[in-house]
């Protein structure tokens, strides 16, 4: 049985219309005068803090703790307003699956594992109401590598729970490739929705267990109380 879930954010579960792209290109602009800084950059699957230490390199700003704190401070004062001016949502299925996991006999605990940092993340989901729902996580605060993330994750949510959580008896849902890397990292089960940047194509080859359009097509028991599958398409 699944005793943990773990969801990434962006193109898993919500879409912003680019807002935190967008801040991030915001906050450069504002504190150091360096229009368009993320022209080119690929975000998807990456962590914020990752992002940002390539961006400060590539423009040759020190990537100093104050430097970095002064730009995070200002990057999410620029997603608040962005995710005002932006449409987005909730990807279809996600309010479905959520509902469907607390009616499971047992429910298993819920968190993230986002390359978002901490608070970006929770003024992403508190904007679309959602944020509540999840009990632990992990975040780009805590390291800059997605793997890393994922054994922080595990930790956080065996403290939680006050046991000891196998690779089997965690679920991992995300978009990208570099999700799939992330639950191989601590042996979790994993499913791929392609409503994010990746198509089902794309995500086919790094075969993960369940591979989905988008959370419509699978229900939250399916994954939950069954053995690990090979991809499917539902």
């Amino acid at each position: 049985m699944v005793r943990l879930i773990l969801f990434d954010i962006d193109g898993t579960l919500i879409h912003t219309g680019g807002a935190g792209v967008k801040a991030f290109a915001h906050a450069f602009r504002t504190l150091f005068d360096v229009p368009e800084a993320t022209r080119d950059v690929q975000f998807a699957g990456r962590t914020d803090t990752s992002l940002a230490r390539e961006l400060f390199t590539r423009h040759q700003i020190d990537p100093s703790p104050r430097n970095l704190g002064e730009f995070f401070d200002c990057y999410v004062f620029w997603l608040d307003h962005m995710l005002s001016q932006n449409r987005g949502g909730i990807f279809p299925g996600v309010s479905e699956f959520m509902d469907d996991l607390c009616r499971l006999e047992q429910t298993p605990a819920i968190g993230l594992l986002t390359g978002n940092i901490r608070l970006g993340a929770e003024i992403k989901l508190r904007h679309y109401d959602i944020w509540e729902v999840f009990q632990t996580g992990a975040f780009a605060n805590d390291h800059e590598d997605r793997n890393e993330l994922a054994v922080i994750a595990r930790h956080r949510a065996g403290k939680l729970l006050r046991t000891h959580l196998a690779g089997e008896e965690i679920l991992v849902i995300g978009d990208t490739p570099h999700d799939v890397r992330c639950a191989r990292a601590i042996g979790a089960r994993m499913l791929a929705v392609a409503t994010g940047g990746s198509t089902r194509e794309h995500l086919a080859p790094h075969q993960p267990d369940w591979l989905v359009e988008d959370l419509r097509q699978i229900s939250a028991r399916e994954v939950c109380s069954t053995q690990m599958n090979p991809a499917a398409a539902a």
